[in-house]
Formats: C-alpha cells, sequence, structure tokens
C-alpha cells in the first residue's frame, strides 16, 4: 500500500511540475512589434505562401497526429512560448518612446548617436555635437536609456518573471541594431559601424 501512494505522489508531482524557460523566439517578436511601433515603422507584408496540395489520407493523417501531440504537450506549455507585452506601465513607456524618436531620429541620422552592444543609446563623438545640441542629445540619450531599462522590467513583471529583465535587455539589444534605419551606427565587437 505504502508503494502505491508513494508512487501516487510521485505522479502527482510530476503531472505539477512545469519547465519555466525563457521564451526567446516571443521575446524577438516582441521585440520587432515594440521597437517598429516606437519607430513608426508599418511592417512588410509578406504574400502567403501558396500550401502544397495534400491528399485527403494525408491531411487525415496529420490531423491525428495534431490530435495526439495537444495530448502530449499541455496548454500551460504552449502559453508559455508567448510573452505579455500590454501593461499600464510598458504602455506608458511605449508612448514616451514613440513621442521622443522624432527628436532623436535627426541626431541617429546625423552620426551624433549610436546604439552601444548592449542596446542602449550613447553620444559616438561629443566634439562633432553642435555645442547648441549637446545637453538636448545627452538629455534625450540619458531618458531614452532610463525608459529601456525600465521597459525591459516591465516586460518581465507582465510576465511574471522579474529574473527575465537581464534576457529580455540581451533580446533587445539584437533587435535594436537589426531595427537600425540605413546610416544609423551601431558598435560591434566594440567598434562603432555604420548600417
Amino acid at each position: 500500500m505504502k508503494k502505491i501512494s508513494a508512487l501516487g505522489a510521485l505522479l502527482l508531482t510530476a503531472c505539477v511540475t512545469i519547465n519555466i524557460y525563457f521564451p526567446a523566439a516571443a521575446a524577438e517578436k516582441a521585440a520587432d512589434e515594440i521597437i517598429k511601433d516606437i519607430q513608426s515603422i508599418t511592417p512588410q507584408k509578406t504574400e502567403p505562401k501558396p500550401k502544397a496540395g495534400l491528399s485527403d489520407w494525408q491531411m487525415t493523417a496529420f490531423h491525428w497526429l495534431d490530435n495526439a501531440i495537444n495530448v502530449v504537450v499541455s496548454s500551460a506549455q504552449a502559453d508559455e512560448a508567448n510573452l505579455n507585452i500590454d501593461s499600464p506601465d510598458i504602455r506608458k513607456l511605449r508612448a514616451t518612446m514613440e513621442s521622443r524618436f522624432a527628436s532623436l531620429q535627426p541626431f541617429y541620422a546625423a552620426g551624433f548617436i549610436g546604439i552601444k552592444a548592449d542596446g542602449l543609446l550613447a553620444v559616438r563623438d561629443a566634439a562633432s555635437v553642435p555645442l547648441k545640441d549637446r545637453n538636448q542629445v545627452n538629455k534625450l540619450v540619458a531618458a531614452e536609456n532610463a525608459d529601456r531599462q525600465s521597459l525591459y522590467q516591465a516586460i518581465a513583471n507582465a510576465n511574471g518573471h522579474p529574473e527575465w529583465a537581464s534576457q529580455i535587455k540581451s533580446t533587445f539589444a539584437a533587435r535594436w541594431v537589426s531595427n537600425a534605419q540605413p546610416g544609423w551606427w551601431y558598435q560591434s565587437a566594440g567598434n562603432w559601424k555604420q548600417k
């Protein structure tokens, strides 16, 4: 009898245990969406690829296979692939960053500011910034960097995993560079490069 209750407890524990992993692909998708929204870039629509014609028996086999996989993979595991990017804090930060972007854009284009390897902004060469603009550039960069840090933490918090903030920051760092417009500067291997 004790063997059965111990086995039952083990099975019950195994059913409750869920591996929580950082959803990297979902984070990249979320980062792209947020960055494009901030920079007011409308994503290009891609034409759906035509599906290869499948016979009825193949469609039936795929349907049965899909059902079998859904039984094995619980809905809790499927939910982990999503990343919540909608909370009052996130909306507020996105709106602030979107309104600031209009002021930052000319400084990106002039090469005065660039994206560091960690995804934060930097004044590339303070001496090249006209004296009348230096204070404004420094304030914009500082405000943007503070909001980016807050955004990463807000996303982590909205997903119930504050410990994900550094992974979200790393994901965003790569996506800021990937979404940079032609002519913008970014750091790679410690050197500034122009996209």
